[in-house]
């Protein structure tokens, strides 16, 4: 999955703006390479144990419990960024009250979970998804350092995957051994397909968060983000059949505690805000500027998503080889893969595509018209 991220890490920014758009960005912001790596070292360790929590507790429930990483991006937000200072009694009442509603959201599925896991598994699984909330939840200090400096997200990505892959590496040689891991890869290949598209199109999402991370931040762009736990619950319950056999108590309590969660992602996403706000994101701004030498005008023009002088670019040799040699892995991969023999409702996989598919191009055109991917 991590190699199909990596693929897309660099593919997707030299079809949309081309490596000179990068190597511009860390000319500009160089140091913001260790911060980029970093967050990538986090993200593999939290993306392990998610692993785990949907082995132990199920889809449909360790979502909603990872996703408790946006109450921690509203405090680091506060903390470090001048997120919510001048937000007013509207602000404060909309972040503070959807958190009360996240966290009893995620009680209701955590005690759901006792009756859905394997027994002995459902803490385990619970501590799992928590500590995976926790992390990509101080994951976000980097976005917000970045984006706040200019940096653009597409150029932000790019180097995180060398975390990612490096972390997600180390940790695959460490448990399994370098020999039976590959001797492991090779009997799978006929699903490394549909891993690799599997981390192809998480990077599709993720790109969007980052966006949100850098205009609206991460108080309030990460919780709404977190919606993505209704998609996980439909997955899991409509397609995957999860839920099954439990009794109609467990099911109001997971549909219960999801909406709740929901609702209280959408109350922090509301709280708009304010001028006198956004006035203290520019002086955080030009702080982490200032901290690191990094020209004015630069760190202005990313916060506005206007073009800095000097930074737009055309495609390359080396842009198309980057595209075509991601294209032709995919390609070597599809021809070798299988559906795998998983039990799935097929009427409610193609709706929940096409679904995705009609949300995918409607809010891409909409932010490539505001703000053409600066």
């Amino acid at each position: 999955m991590v190699l199909g991220v990596f693929l897309a890490r660099w593919s997707v920014p030299a079809l949309i703006h081309g490596t000179a758009h990068v190597r511009s960005d860390v000319n500009q912001a160089p140091h913001l390479i260790v911060w980029a790596v970093l967050a990538g070292c986090m993200w593999a360790v939290a993306n392990t144990l998610t692993v785990y929590a949907i082995r132990d507790v199920g889809l449909s429930i360790a979502f909603p419990l990872w996703n408790s990483n946006s109450l921690l991006g509203i405090f680091w937000g506060f903390l470090f960024f001048n997120e919510l200072h001048y937000a007013g009694w509207k602000g404060w009442l909309g972040v503070i009250g959807g958190a009360v509603c996240m966290f009893a959201g995620a009680a209701f599925l955590a005690f759901a979970s006792a009756h859905q896991a394997a027994p002995g598994k459902a803490t385990m699984g619970i501590i799992a998804a928590l500590g995976a909330g926790m992390l990509w939840g101080t994951m976000y200090i980097p976005y917000r350092k970045a984006y706040l400096t200019g940096m653009n997200p597409l150029s932000f990505i790019t180097f995180f995957t060398v975390g990612e892959v490096s972390t997600m590496a180390l940790l695959a040689i460490g448990y399994r051994g370098a020999a039976p891991l590959w001797h492991e890869l090779a009997s799978a290949r006929t699903v490394l397909f549909w891993l690799m598209l599997g981390g192809f199109v998480w990077v599709i999402g993720d790109l969007f968060q980052q966006y949100a991370t850098k205009y609206v931040g991460i108080s309030r762009g990460i919780p709404l983000s977190n919606t993505n736990q209704l998609w996980g619950l439909l997955w899991g319950v409509l397609v995957f059949h999860e839920l099954r056999n439990a009794s109609t108590l467990v099911y109001a309590q997971v549909a219960g505690g999801s909406i709740l969660m929901a609702l209280g992602a959408l109350a922090i996403s509301l709280s708009s805000a304010t001028e006198k706000e956004h006035s203290s994101w520019q002086d955080a701004a030009h702080r982490e500027g200032e901290r690191y030498g990094v020209e004015r005008d630069y760190v202005s023009a990313g916060m506005e998503g206007r073009a800095h002088s000097g930074t737009d670019h055309r495609r390359t040799a080396l842009d198309w080889f980057v595209i075509a040699s991601a294209t032709l892995v995919f390609v070597a991969l599809a021809s070798l893969a299988k559906l795998p023999t998983v039990e799935i409702s097929s009427g409610w996989t193609i709706t929940l595509t096409l679904a995705m598919f009609a949300l995918l191009f409607t809010c891409g055109a909409f932010l490539w018209r505001t703000t053409r991917f600066r």
